[in-house]
């Protein structure tokens, strides 16, 4: 309480103030005010004679100093030291913004790793780990890597990909987040695990084994252009529905081969043209590169560093290795297969195919969509999704446009009318474009031998789709030893490769129809006893 004789006088600023009157002017609370008085932030200028303080007038503008530099953090200590004229401004300034980064890095890695623990839904064991890991300097953690990298290469010779390895560091940002702190806990495990090592010392040999000589910047770049146009290729031919050991596959493998021979030059025994040597030997760089665990190593890194993950080979990968497998000899087309096809007989076989496939899928109802089918893990709505492609794909060609669209929804919303009419669309293609007898691709093959391969697929297809309603699958009796002979005649030779087309063949049972025949030549499980 200030004293009676002056509280309340010289308000104004025009002479001494109150503790109260000072209180007043700068919304301050008396209590404040007292606590920084006491702590030498602001000294009053007098007392009453009864020990009251009194300030001057330059305490509102020193109290607003000393106010604001309270809320922007700062300690007692330093701004008693700007008040005295000890330190500049400026110094204390930049003295404390930096303390404030540093805490406030601190709060970020801690809201990052919280977020991460929460995200992962980490077990309570694994807190104190991941706390230890995410306060790592950066220093320290590019120790681990380094020392787990020199352990794996130890004696491995000097290559391009050893440097690219050893160069590459786990740049966590000061304030990482939750992604990329997630990241760098499953970096920090992967690299405990026996698996990455052995692959990252497998690509590394196999590397210093099989560089070119000299190989620079130049080089590499090229070696990544052919890396990229193997993607590209394989993802359009995975698009475009073309299997790795169909002959349409066959150029395809072509192009990648002549692409990626120079590549070669300079290398150990480097082939010179394409053939089986060359063939193999790509495709053993791409099975050596195929390391999941050296893959998930550089994109758990590029996501520590909020790099750019590496493409996804995935798909494109298998494709390309399948199609090597199935094509290690360059494509040998065998004319005679073409002319073995009758047009009339063929158009016959695809009418009476559409006759009993068409049945089951009338058959198949809601909860049916949801049942496996022998054909390669499919569900029946695949299945479904996957014959009504057949059908439309098949039109597309006769109409000189092929379709590009293997993987989109081709059922919508009734699979029953989807396949009614892409055979309608099918059946028009095939009589009203003149496309039974016409040539068609790089090998001039005849539109019959592709209807006629049309007619093998949905015989087949319907055989998968008989097995999983149990419905019987002595389908097209009419027409189904013919198909089955052309099936041999056509894939016959067909490699049977894994991530090919067909299975290897199997055994039918004893009275087995021809078209379970036929499914068993394509490698599919025989039916249960009963049907058919």
């Amino acid at each position: 309480m200030g004293d009676p004789t002056v509280d309340g006088m010289y308000e104004d600023g025009a002479g001494p103030l109150t503790i109260g009157a000072l209180a007043r002017l700068t919304g301050v609370s008396v209590k404040t005010i007292r606590n920084w008085s006491d702590q030498g932030l602001l000294p009053p200028a007098a007392r009453t004679p009864a020990g009251y303080r009194l300030y001057g007038g330059d305490a509102p503008a020193r109290l607003e100093i000393v106010r604001s530099l309270r809320e922007l953090g700062i300690g007692t200590a330093a701004i008693r030291s700007v008040l005295r004229r000890e330190r500049t401004l400026a110094e204390t300034a930049a003295q404390w913004a930096d303390a404030l980064d540093a805490q406030i890095r601190t709060l970020r890695l801690q809201s990052a790793v919280l977020r991460t623990v929460a995200e992962r839904d980490s077990a309570a064991e694994e807190l104190p780990h991941m706390t230890e890991l995410a306060r790592l300097s950066a220093d320290e953690r590019r120790r681990i890597i380094a020392d787990f990298l020199t352990d794996a290469l130890d004696g491995v010779p000097d290559s391009a990909y050893r440097s690219g390895l050893l160069a590459a560091v786990p740049d966590l940002p000061d304030a990482p987040t939750s992604e990329q702190l997630g990241a760098w806990v499953e970096l920090a495990a992967l690299v405990r695990e026996p698996e990455l090592p052995a692959a990252l010392r497998r690509l590394a040999e196999y590397s210093a084994r099989t560089a070119p000589e000299g190989a620079g910047a130049e080089a590499e770049a090229a070696a990544v252009r052919v890396a990229e146009l193997m993607r590209a290729r394989a993802e359009a031919a995975v698009a475009a529905g073309i299997a790795p050991d169909s002959p349409a596959a066959g150029p395809v493998v072509a192009e990648l081969v002549a692409a990626w021979l120079p590549t070669q030059a300079g290398t150990a025994e480097a082939p010179a043209e394409d053939g089986p040597s060359a063939r193999a030997r790509l495709l053993e760089q791409l099975r050596t590169a195929a390391e999941p665990s050296v893959e998930r190593y550089w994109r758990l890194l590029c996501a520590v560093t909020g790099r750019p993950a590496p493409p996804d080979w995935g798909a494109a990968g298998t494709w390309t290795t399948a199609a090597l497998r199935a094509h290690l000899w360059p494509l040998e087309v065998d004319r005679s297969v073409f002319e073995e096809t009758d047009p009339q007989r063929v158009l016959y076989a695809y009418r009476q195919v559409i006759r009993d496939v068409g049945a089951l899928v009338a058959a198949v109802g809601p909860a049916d969509l949801a049942l496996v089918t022998p054909c390669a893990d499919w569900s029946v709505a695949r299945l479904l999704d996957h014959m009504v492609w057949e059908n439309l794909m098949a039109a597309s060609i006769a109409e000189g446009d092929p379709r590009t669209d293997h993987t989109a929804d081709h059922l919508g919303d009734d699979h029953i009318a989807a396949f009614e009419d892409s055979a309608r669309a099918a059946l028009a293609a095939f009589t009203g474009s003149g496309m039974l007898h016409r040539r068609y691709g790089p090998h001039d093959a005849p539109g019959a031998m592709i209807v006629q391969q049309v007619v093998v697929e949905l015989l087949a297809h319907g055989w998968d789709l008989a097995t999983a309603l149990g419905a019987p699958t002595g389908l097209a009796p009419e027409v189904a030893e013919e198909t089955l002979a052309a099936a041999h005649r056509i894939y016959g030779a067909a490699p049977r490769t894994e991530g090919g087309s067909f299975a290897p063949e199997r055994p039918a049972a004893p009275g087995a129809t021809a078209a379970d025949r036929l499914a068993a030549f394509l490698g599919r499980e025989r039916p249960p006893a009963g049907l058919g």
